[in-house]
């Protein structure tokens, strides 16, 4: 489970998030969702540990910023960050090391699974950008994480690494995995999310639970992201 509790992040008198606050239990998949600019990958990098902030953010009841809570998190960012200088297996090697795990082929499926394995030796730099978050992807999940947080994971993605993607996001729902997806591209979440929030500059300003009657999620979004229309 994630809890987020009236975090506030300021960059000096800018309100990058201000006082945002939202759960996300086991077995259930969160959208972020709010264009260019809403704060998104600000909360999503204080969840991760990556910044300083104001107000709680637990993981399984553990402060974020814990040794315990990290062992639990996994994090794709926006922008894939590879080693240059490690090939794409020693990147899983590296992480299986760092979490003490012995190697029982999760990395090796994981490779597979994103048509990488026949790169394995070659190096982080030497990959495009797209293979670079597909790597990305791999070591986020090698460890078996409860709590994963995705930011625009699907940019730069190929068909085949989209649907292994969406695939995955329903099977960690399945395995009781907490997942949050933080996205500007609506129609690449539509199919599978279970609670959505949508932000607008720095606050949360509405959420919606799948299966909830009124309006879609996609005219609640225009509403609230073009009509003004914020709590």
């Amino acid at each position: 489970m994630l809890s987020v509790k009236s975090v506030t992040k300021k960059y000096g008198k800018i309100k990058a998030n201000d006082d945002v606050s939202f759960t996300v239990g086991d077995g259930e998949i969160a959208v972020l969702l709010g264009p260019n600019g809403a704060g998104k990958s600000t909360i999503i990098k204080c969840i991760a540990g990556l910044l300083r902030f104001e107000g709680e953010i637990t993981v399984n009841a553990y402060g974020n910023k814990t040794r315990e809570a990290k062992e639990l998190l996994g994090y794709i960012p926006e922008m894939p960050a590879v080693y240059d200088m490690l090939t794409v297996s020693e990147h899983l090697q590296f992480i299986t090391r760092a979490y003490n795990m012995d190697d029982d082929g999760t990395g090796e499926a994981l490779l597979r699974r994103f048509e990488l394995y026949d790169k394995k030796d070659k190096l982080g730099k030497e990959l495009s950008k797209g293979m670079q978050q597909k790597l990305s992807i791999c070591c986020a999940l090698v460890h078996k994480p409860e709590v994963i947080i995705f930011d625009e994971p699907m940019v730069g993605l190929d068909p085949h690494a989209i649907k292994q993607l969406k695939e995955i996001f329903l099977e960690l729902k399945r395995d009781g995995k907490t997942v949050v997806i933080s996205t500007h591209m609506l129609d690449s979440v539509e199919d599978f999310w279970d609670t959505a929030y949508i932000m607008v500059g720095g606050k949360l300003c509405a959420g919606k639970k799948m299966g909830e009657d009124g309006q879609s999620l996609e005219e609640l979004f225009f509403r609230i992201t073009e009509g003004g229309d914020q709590k």
